[in-house]
């Protein structure tokens, strides 16, 4: 029996390994179109960065334990190609993404890698060395085939929200419509006067003439009243005179 599942491990671990290898030569296109361009402009060097470091995590794991030649010869398959796709990334690069290549080799390969190997071998037990250098290889495992994912991404949720914006358009896009059909005939005034060309400049003459006859009016009124005003003041003059010869 213990035979019998050892086959079948090899079988799968074999497996994987095919698998493996096929994603590790998935970017050939990629590059073939950076030889024709002569230039990596566009194109990222993440997820390359980050499989070299997975490959190197992986070697460490199976050193760790006994019995992993396939994880090995995978891996270290992995480590050569990466590492052909990467000094032929930074061959074409411009400088820009050249220099942020080799900060990201350092960060990764150098401080990364040399962090996990030195906290694993003298902060973590003999015994659970394998299962914690174990986790932390399937996360990046999961890390080099979500990479190519990060343009995807922000176009899933972009087209998600598009959606959902033009279902709200089509739901509310006929209720100003129906609002404006509702209104209540009693909101509108019913008497408008309409008055043509002819009938305004009529009106205007009307007006003129009725200015004109109470100017006319007003001017009768003030020659009257200074007649009664001169014709009291005589009046006046007579009365006092016989007064003032009496005197």
């Amino acid at each position: 029996m213990a035979g019998f599942s050892g086959h079948w491990a090899f079988a799968f671990g074999l497996l994987g390994n095919i698998v493996s290898f096929m994603v590790y030569l998935s970017p050939i296109p990629t590059f073939y179109q950076i030889y024709k361009k002569k230039t990596s402009e566009g194109f990222q060097s993440v997820p390359y960065v980050v499989a070299l470091f997975s490959a190197m995590l992986w070697i460490y794991y199976a050193l760790l334990k006994y019995n992993t030649t396939l994880i090995i010869t995978i891996n270290s398959v992995g480590c050569f190609i990466e590492t052909i796709y990467i000094c032929f990334y930074l061959f074409y690069a411009p400088k820009k993404e050249r220099v942020q290549t080799l900060k990201l080799l350092f960060l990764l390969i150098v401080c990364g890698f040399g962090f996990i190997v030195l906290s694993t071998h003298f902060l973590v037990k003999a015994s659970l060395q394998a299962n914690v250098v174990g986790w932390i290889c399937l996360v990046f495992s999961l890390c080099v085939f979500i990479a190519p994912l990060c343009i995807v991404i922000p176009n899933v949720l972009g087209f998600s929200f598009g959606v959902l914006q033009m279902a709200l358009y089509v739901k509310y896009k006929n209720a100003s419509k129906t609002s404006e059909q509702k209104l209540p005939s009693d909101n509108i005034p019913n008497h408008i006067i309409v008055l043509e060309d002819g009938k305004i400049s009529e009106l205007t003459e009307q007006i003129i003439d009725i200015v004109k006859i109470s100017a006319l009016s007003r001017s009768d009124k003030v020659p009257a009243a200074s007649q009664m005003n001169s014709s009291g003041d005589e009046a006046s003059q007579v009365q006092n005179s016989p007064v003032k010869s009496q005197v």
